[in-house]
């Protein structure tokens, strides 16, 4: 458990073990989901990146991508689609 002082402008600095463990860095954004009665702290960029995730979940099999070599592929067709 960590503690934290907030300043008169709602400000608190996140204990260095806290943000090693989210892996936040000076300039990041963190996001505060709000659970029951609970406040929860997230690194928002894992956040979206999870999300993207989610919604890209089963495309590549969609498409027919079955290895790196289709994506090289496919990225190829796209540019030469896109220089005509």
């Amino acid at each position: 458990m960590e503690l934290a002082k907030v300043t008169s402008k709602g400000q608190v600095t996140i204990p260095v073990d806290i943000r090693k463990k989210l892996g936040i860095r000076e300039g990041d954004k963190v996001l505060f989901v709000e659970e029951g009665n609970r406040i929860i702290i997230m690194n928002s960029t894992l956040v979206a990146l999870k999300e993207a995730q989610k919604a890209f979940q089963g495309e590549a099999e969609r498409v027919g991508l079955r290895d790196e070599q289709d994506v090289v592929d496919m990225i190829k067709e796209m540019r030469r689609e896109n220089q005509q």
